[in-house]
């Protein structure tokens, strides 16, 4: 169950339609996961500063049971959210973070319970 959180300084309407959709698909394809145990959430017109500078930029966090857990995994996953994110926000890679979180089961709520039992 992926989570995606993409922070950005661009206005809403400096961002492609549907971004968050793509991204969904995106997250799906790059992670192995079925698209419908994706969530995503889109941020935008925050206050940010990336690198000390205020110029336009985004932060993407992502978060996943078993797929983001060592550095051979997230190098691989890197390279392919980057490509998506240039792509779709037009910022070049430097003004563009991401920070990967391994989850376990038990860390996830869901169905009032957690995912450890589901």
């Amino acid at each position: 169950m992926p989570f995606v959180e993409l922070d950005t300084s661009l206005p809403a309407e400096r961002l492609p339609p549907g971004l968050a959709q793509t991204l969904c698909a995106a997250t799906a394809d790059i992670l192995g996961k079925p698209a419908e145990r994706v969530n995503v959430t889109v941020r935008s017109g925050l206050a940010m500063v990336l690198s000390g500078s205020a110029e336009p930029c985004a932060q993407l966090v992502v978060s996943s049971i078993g797929v983001v857990g060592t550095a051979e995994q997230n190098k691989g996953h890197s390279a392919r959210f980057f490509d998506v994110l240039t792509a779709q926000l037009g910022l070049g890679p430097e003004r563009i973070v991401i920070r990967f979180y391994p989850l376990e089961p038990w860390q996830i709520g869901k169905n009032r319970t957690v995912m450890t039992f589901l």
